[in-house]
Order: structure tokens, then C-alpha cells, then sequence
């Protein structure tokens, strides 16, 4: 009998410089398998958490987009840029004396403003469509681009060292933010609030919901190693990120096809369903009056 193809999520520590499909162009060489997605992408400039799906595993990623987020990152305020970060084409430099009378009580007040339940509008460089056509590509083909705020969750935006200078502070900064933030957004918005323009020099995701850096491993480590021991099963997996109910083997049978199960009583949103065997046949939901199956994923590998 031959193997089972290679499923689970892969947790790769991101270099610089790469982008997240050259990650998962690298992830399908490695696993010997063309079924690999990522959940959420990250900058190139950017390093840390990217999400992997690999397999069937590819179906979880839907449902973890919109998990929440931590980064750390440096802010440099002093002047602003095209991109709202240290790539971009300057806009502005603010003169000495604006860059002379900050304080970190000023900025201290500055994150405190965006902190927490705000509006936030997006980088004119990112994904976000505007008439069918990614903002960056507007940007680059040298077209004007104005995007609507929208809501985003700031649940933490801490200081952890400032470097103060003649021209330019440099701020390390913990954020811990909703899906669909941006983090060079809150470097633009602080430099605006005191006066002296910002923009991000370093970013570095720690999280993507349950999954963080201690799971991570450089491509490197899944070169050596081979990234098929490092695949975190479907049902470790699914158990980290939602609620689990161990359905019994007639449950699980009737909802490995897709079928709907009287009320039990379980948590809004969605939850873990793991079979008697261990395996996961699939992440449900009960509303309406019955549990649903939202994905089926139907027990064991073929």
C-alpha cells in the first residue's frame, strides 16, 4: 500500500526577503506534494510566524485567516514614506526641532490613542481591492489611492525601548492585533499624531493565534530535517485553534457525510469535532437548532 500523502499545518519561522508564495513554493518541494496554501500573508521585509496548510489540512487555513495576531516591530519616527515603511520612497522628513521636543510621555499618549476597538486605514501599498485591483498595483502604476478606514482591534501596542536621536527616534514596540490590521498603518498613524511622521524599519510576527514561534521552524531546520516530522496533525492542530467534542463512532460516522446532528449544547463558533480513533472529521457549529458541520474532513487520511 503506498503512503499516505503528507497533511498537517507547518509552522515556518519566515526569513527576510522571501515572500510567502516563494515559502510555499518551497513547503510543496519539500513535502513532495503540490497541496500547500498559506494562512495570511507576510510581507517580504517582514520575518516570523507563516501558517502553512499542507494537504487537506489546506481546508483549515479558511478558518484561521482571521485568527488574531502578535508582532514585534521597530517604529521610526522622524518621517514618513510612500509605503509606510523603510522600503518606500520618503514623503517627508520632520525638521530637528519637531524630532527635539518629543517625550515618551507624548508618545506614551499617541499608542494609548490607538489602542484598543479603532478605525484604521489601510497602507495604500497593501492587498486591500479597490475596484478589483489590489492598492499595490493602483500605487505602482503610479495612480493615487485612497482607501476607507475600517475597524480593527489593537488589544495590546506596548513600548519596549526607545531610542531617541537628533533626527530620527527609533521606538521596539509589542503589538497584539485583529485580522486585517495593519501594523506599518500604526507606525504612520503614531508619526502623524506627534507631528513627525512614522514608518516601520523591522517587523516580526510572534503569533498567529494558538500558533507561535516556540512551533516554528526555519526553512533551514526543514531542509536538514525534512518538514514531514514537523507537520502538526489535523487534530492537534484544529485542538489548538477551537473548542474540541469527542463525538461518539455513529456521530462521527453521520458527520464524516456531511449530515446534521441534534443540539448538544456546545459553544458558539466553531468546534473541534476528534472521533473515537483520535482523527478529526470535522470543525462544527450549532445554530438553528442542530450541530452543522462547517468542514468535513472526514476522519483518517486515504
Amino acid at each position: 500500500m503506498a503512503p499516505s500523502a503528507p497533511e498537517g499545518l507547518l509552522v515556518v519561522d519566515k526569513p527576510a526577503g522571501w515572500t510567502s508564495h516563494d515559502v510555499v513554493a518551497r513547503a510543496r518541494r519539500l513535502c513532495a506534494t503540490r497541496r500547500v496554501g498559506h494562512a495570511g500573508t507576510l510581507d517580504p521585509m517582514a520575518t516570523g510566524v507563516l501558517v502553512l496548510g499542507v494537504g487537506r489540512a489546506t481546508k483549515l487555513l479558511t478558518h484561521l485567516v482571521g485568527a488574531d495576531k502578535e508582532y514585534l516591530a521597530t517604529v521610526v519616527l522622524g518621517a514618513s514614506t510612500v509605503t509606510d515603511d523603510a522600503e518606500g520612497e520618503v514623503l517627508a522628513e520632520a525638521p530637528p526641532e519637531a524630532v527635539a521636543a518629543l517625550t515618551p510621555q507624548r508618545l506614551a499618549g499617541a499608542v494609548a490613542a490607538l489602542t484598543g476597538e479603532i478605525r484604521q486605514v489601510p497602507s495604500a501599498v497593501s492587498a486591500v481591492k479597490v475596484d478589483g485591483r489590489r492598492a499595490y498595483a493602483r500605487v505602482r502604476a503610479g495612480e493615487d489611492v485612497v482607501l476607507a478606514a475600517r475597524p480593527a482591534t489593537v488589544g495590546a501596542f506596548d513600548v519596549l525601548a526607545v531610542r531617541p536621536g537628533e533626527r530620527r527616534w527609533e521606538v521596539d514596540v509589542r503589538v497584539a492585533v485583529s485580522s486585517g490590521t495593519y501594523v506599518r498603518a500604526l507606525a504612520r498613524d503614531a508619526g502623524a499624531a506627534l507631528g513627525v511622521g512614522g514608518h516601520l524599519s523591522a517587523l516580526r510576527r510572534t503569533r498567529v493565534g494558538p500558533y507561535g514561534l516556540d512551533r516554528a521552524r526555519t526553512l533551514e531546520q526543514l531542509e536538514t530535517a525534512g518538514a514531514a516530522g514537523h507537520l502538526l496533525g489535523l487534530a492537534d492542530a484544529a485542538s489548538a485553534a477551537f473548542p474540541v467534542w469527542r463525538p461518539d463512532a455513529e456521530q462521527a460516522r453521520r458527520l464524516g457525510h456531511g449530515q446534521r446532528l441534534a443540539p448538544l449544547g456546545l459553544a458558539p463558533g466553531l468546534t473541534a469535532a476528534v472521533d473515537p480513533d483520535g482523527h478529526l472529521v470535522a470543525l462544527v457549529e450549532e445554530r438553528d437548532g442542530a450541530v452543522r458541520p462547517a468542514l468535513v474532513l472526514g476522519g483518517p487520511p486515504a
